[in-house]
């Protein structure tokens, strides 16, 4: 028996979102949906020009871990955060959902990660990213006890922009490996993969369940259809969970295709919608459940947290959720 269902690893993030019109993005030069990188200076300025916002604990896999150990899983979480007031907040904020996060903080330098997230009246969102301390994550901060205790290693896509990061992965994905725990991956951001395009193909051989878009799966493979970039992605892992927004999902295994339809939903906020897809498709997989039900448990996930604005929804409905499943 493993000592944690899941164990992920990633960016460290707090993020302030924001309701901004489309006229913002456009004064600001950001493309809508997309994720960039700003630095200390960029992220100041854009932070004074945005309206009020909420602050919550974020990051895309930290995210994932929170909601998992709501549904019911036993979650780690390693990334990194500095000794200041939001990586305080951070800690606190990952505990109180339950999950162990051992990683220390960084005493000196950087500050902790924010993303600053801008959402428009369709729901759509588009942040903007200081990594800040999360950056310096590398192979020595893989903690190789925990991730061998794991069922399942958790690799954040984002992490890749962090110089060490690829070898970390690396490193956790063969410690998973050694003790016959299974590597999952999320490719993120289309954006992301075609920054990093040649990492993640470096772990592909080493995955065993990639979470993926449309756009992001056929980044990966530069394909101009999602029905090729569906069959590369058969052919490479053993499991493929596609998001497809309101065409809902498709779960890749062999030649099995499960098709899971979208849910009736009110779009608020998409923030956190595929790291809730990705908690609700894991903690249906660590205690044994079908494809079918995992896709339908991270579909119902994903439906909460576009719903209401921020990217963790409350317990109370997430335990709804896990009790149903379990019924």
């Amino acid at each position: 028996m493993s000592a944690f269902d899941i164990v992920g690893i990633g960016n460290a993030v707090v993020d302030v979102l924001s309701p901004v019109t489309h006229g913002f993005l456009s004064h600001e030069g950001l493309r809508p949906g997309s994720m960039q990188l700003v630095d200390a200076e960029k992220a100041a300025g854009l932070a004074a020009r945005m309206p009020e916002g909420v602050v919550s604990s974020g990051g895309s896999v930290a995210n994932t871990c929170a909601v998992a150990a709501m549904l019911g899983a036993q979650v780690a979480f390693l990334g990194k955060v500095a000794t200041d007031a939001m990586g305080d907040a951070f800690a606190q904020a990952i505990r109180a959902a339950g999950v162990h996060y051992p990683t220390p903080p960084v005493a000196n330098g950087a500050a902790t990660a924010r993303c600053l997230i801008l959402v428009t009246p369709d729901g759509q969102r588009t942040m903007n990213t200081h990594l800040g301390a999360s950056q310096h994550f590398g192979p020595e901060d893989i903690d190789l006890g925990l991730i061998e205790a794991s069922s399942v290693v958790y690799l954040e896509g984002y992490l890749l922009d962090a110089p060490d990061a690829p070898a970390a992965f690396h490193a956790a994905a063969l410690a998973a490996r050694r003790r016959g725990g299974k590597v999952a991956i999320s490719l993120s951001d289309a954006f992301c993969v075609e920054r990093n395009r040649a990492a993640f193909h470096a772990l592909l051989p080493l995955t065993d369940i990639l979470f993926a878009n449309e756009a992001e799966v056929a980044s990966l493979y530069e394909a101009n259809d999602f029905e090729t970039a569906m069959a590369r992605a058969r052919a490479d892992v053993t499991v493929a969970a596609l998001t497809r927004s309101e065409q809902g999902s498709v779960i890749l295994h062999g030649n099995e295709t499960v098709t899971i339809a979208a849910e009736p939903a009110r779009v608020i906020d998409s923030t956190g919608a595929g790291d809730c897809y990705a908690a609700g498709f894991l903690a249906g997989f660590t205690r044994g459940e079908t494809l079918a039900e995992c896709g339908r448990l991270a579909t119902r996930a994903a439906t909460l947290a576009i719903e209401q604005f921020g990217a963790r929804p409350p317990a109370a409905l997430l335990s709804g959720l896990s009790r149903r499943a379990d019924a």
